[in-house]
């Protein structure tokens, strides 16, 4: 089962009082039911199907008509449908289903208001498997005025919440890690939110080791290009004129170059402070290689 499949699964276990199943309920029909004379609410999920079969019929006391059936165009999934055909006008009317936006009783406080984005998620929501290469976690809606209703509500606890239009759909998405985690907290899904944290963490970790390494490696391959320039201008000195021409300082530093091809600034300041027991600087290095340079530019 993929990642969203278990999320919604854990969401569809959850306890709830009367209040914030009205919320949820008020939610989940508005995004996955055909409201006429008969209210029509169909899901892939068989554990959602059962929650909201159990929560119509501890509110409101009717029994819906359930049918399963196999997915369209030959989809190995089966489709739970569940027919409520009692207290219609009730039903529309509680959980405000002929409204674009809902009352303000059904997302009073924060917790219907978690309630309601949890329903919503359950009735049109994904978020890619943290194992994969991107964050996305997205909500379709059918309606602008009530897509940009549901990105305020997220927006309201920081999530940084996003819309966009796609074939005549309207999207909310999040696509920053931290946030996605943060509405898993929001729902309430503890199992799916440590096993998403995990993840998180661990691709985290090791893309900082990658960077750090890249930054090693450049390093590194600057030092040596660096030090092969410094032993390139020595020897065109060599080659064409003398050492002689440089001063006696700037000449035993380029004997140590010519001795320690491969070393670094720091690590050749290091080495002749220490044998010849005269402090040079990995900036008094700099400057006398650059007189090198200069000497060597001027011989081409």
């Amino acid at each position: 089962m993929s990642f969203t499949g278990e999320l919604k699964n854990e969401l569809s276990k959850l306890s709830l009082d009367r209040l914030e199943t009205i919320s949820q309920l008020s939610a989940l029909l508005k995004n996955s039911a055909v409201v006429g004379k008969k209210i029509k609410f169909t899901t892939e999920n068989s554990s959602i199907a059962r929650m909201v079969f159990n929560q119509l019929k501890n509110i409101y006391g009717i029994v819906p008509n359930i049918t399963v059936r196999h997915g369209y165009n030959y989809n190995k999934h089966y489709m739970y449908i569940l027919l409520i055909k009692d207290k219609i006008d009730l039903i529309v009317e509680d959980l405000c289903l002929n409204k674009n936006i809902p009352d303000d009783y059904i997302v009073d406080d924060d917790i219907l208001i978690k309630s309601y984005l949890r329903g919503l998620f359950m009735a049109s929501g994904s978020v890619n498997d943290p194992k994969k290469s991107r964050y996305h976690m997205e909500i379709s809606t059918d309606n602008l005025k009530y897509c940009e209703f549901i990105q305020k509500l997220m927006n309201k606890y920081n999530l940084n919440a996003k819309t966009i239009t796609r074939e005549h759909r309207h999207i909310i998405y999040l696509k920053e890690a931290e946030k996605i985690g943060d509405f898993l907290r929001l729902m309430n899904s503890v199992n799916s939110l440590f096993y998403y944290e995990d993840i998180r963490i661990y691709r985290d970790h090791k893309n900082m080791t990658n960077r750090l390494n890249n930054c090693e490696q450049a390093n590194v391959d600057k030092v040596i290009s660096t030090a092969l320039k410094q032993v390139g201008n020595i020897e065109k000195i060599k080659e064409k004129a003398s050492l002689d021409l440089l001063d006696k300082k700037t000449k035993m530093i380029a004997e140590y170059r010519l001795k320690y091809k491969d070393a670094s600034l720091l690590e050749l300041s290091q080495i002749i402070s220490l044998e010849t027991e005269d402090k040079i600087t990995k900036s008094g290095l700099y400057h006398r290689f650059k007189k090198i340079e200069d000497l060597a530019n001027r011989i081409k």
